[in-house]
């Protein structure tokens, strides 16, 4: 690396830090749970996507061992070469029996997925010489989503952006392109929206699709396993299970947390992506430990809702007492529970503080969410027992008062 380069980024990281964007990362000293060990002590983990506590799960570790002994530690190949096991088809197929969709595609994370969707449908002709397509995308979509489309060339594909969760505006769109020859009109958007916890209106958006002969597609990776009284995601919970083009999850947060992706749609959707989605055709597929774990997870979820509602308990009770604490935060029902105060300096400050108090939970702020909406994003587990919540309550408490944000 050239003398120039390395004063080139070691200024940028200087610029970073002094405009606190910079992300320092804490080493955690032990396995994923609802309690953590850092710096040889232990503390409560509220910035985590192990919603379900399946992580650390007893069945789903065991699973992993199971895999590795069967299958080895790695498949050394893409799908398509000698990187399919009988363990991927049948992730797949139990994938889609859950979704009630017709088949499902497996990809090495949920970022994969979304670029390998996009860039797969916009790019090719699917015998068309001369075509033009069109998305439609929330405002507060994911980063994965955004770059997915960014992949997508501009000459043959239009980007809109609508407000945020806003049908009025996206109807606005879609009826303004009505007389437009597009090939193919896309809305896309998130299940839920990782950064309020709230939920993109599916229904409307089902029928929006129906209407103006659009491809929907959602992301639900902060959804299944998490919303709905089965942990289906947000098209269960409101009514819409089975009516989505294009759902994509992942198996990275409340199913084992370990890593991968999928998108689970119709038979003709899942098998042209097999075909042309290049995040597909050229990563190896998941790990053998990482498929029989996630499978373990899955039959866990379906088997035993014992788990959703645990989480959904742990949720209502510490969403309720946070605010009798005199905190603000972002109404909803989710277990992304983001607690506002305002300024990054006092999130940055409240999340070291709160880590020495026992709790360890993120700050968020500008560029990640806009200026002047701090907050810390706290993350809820079925992994929590009482006694840990509460424990986390009473240093939000103890913190609260001594920074006089309480």
């Amino acid at each position: 690396m050239s003398t120039e380069l390395q004063q080139l980024l070691s200024s940028e990281l200087a610029r970073m830090e002094e405009s606190q964007t910079y992300k320092y990362e804490t080493e955690l000293q032990s396995a994923q749970d609802g309690v953590v060990k850092v710096n040889g002590k232990e503390v409560v983990m509220l910035a985590s996507n192990n919603y379900l506590g399946m992580s650390n799960h007893p069945k789903v570790r065991q699973a992993a061992i199971s895999g590795i002994k069967k299958y080895g530690y790695g498949v050394a190949s893409a799908r398509f070469l000698c990187g399919t096991q009988t363990i991927h088809r049948d992730l797949e197929k139990k994938i889609s029996k859950f979704l009630k969709t017709q088949d499902t595609i497996l990809f090495s994370s949920t970022f994969a997925a979304n670029v390998g969707f996009f860039s797969a449908l916009t790019n090719e002709k699917l015998g068309m010489e001369n075509y033009k397509d069109v998305i439609y995308s929330d405002k507060l979509n994911h980063a994965s989503i955004i770059d997915g489309q960014r992949l997508c060339r501009a000459e043959v594909t239009d980007k809109k952006i609508y407000n945020h969760n806003d049908v009025a505006h996206l109807e606005q769109q879609l009826k303004e392109d009505e007389g437009k020859d597009y090939r193919l009109r896309i809305i896309a958007t998130d299940g839920v929206f990782s950064m309020e916890g709230d939920q993109a209106p599916l229904s409307k958006l089902v029928d929006l699709a129906q209407r103006y002969k659009a491809i929907l597609f959602v992301d639900d990776a902060h959804g299944i396993g998490v919303v709905g009284k089965s942990g289906r995601g947000v098209a269960e919970e409101q009514g819409v299970l089975g009516r989505i083009d294009a759902l994509v999850g992942t198996l990275g947060k409340a199913i084992g947390g370990a890593a991968g992706g999928y998108v689970s749609g119709s038979k003709e959707l899942i098998g042209y992506l097999r075909q042309k989605a290049r995040t597909y055709i050229f990563s190896n597929s998941l790990p053998p430990s990482v498929v029989t774990a996630t499978s373990a997870a899955f039959d866990l979820l379906m088997k035993d809702r014992s788990l959703v509602k645990c989480l959904h308990d742990n949720t209502a009770y510490f969403r309720k007492e946070i605010k009798r604490l005199g905190f603000t935060i972002i109404e909803g029902s989710h277990p992304i529970v983001p607690v506002m105060l305002g300024e990054a300096s006092v999130a940055q400050q409240m999340s070291a503080n709160l880590l020495k108090a026992g709790v360890y939970v993120k700050g968020l702020w500008f560029p990640v969410v806009p200026r002047g909406e701090a907050r810390l994003r706290v993350q809820i587990s079925a992994a929590h027992a009482r006694k840990d919540l509460d424990r986390a309550l009473g240093a939000f408490e103890k913190v609260g008062k001594a920074m006089k944000v309480i």
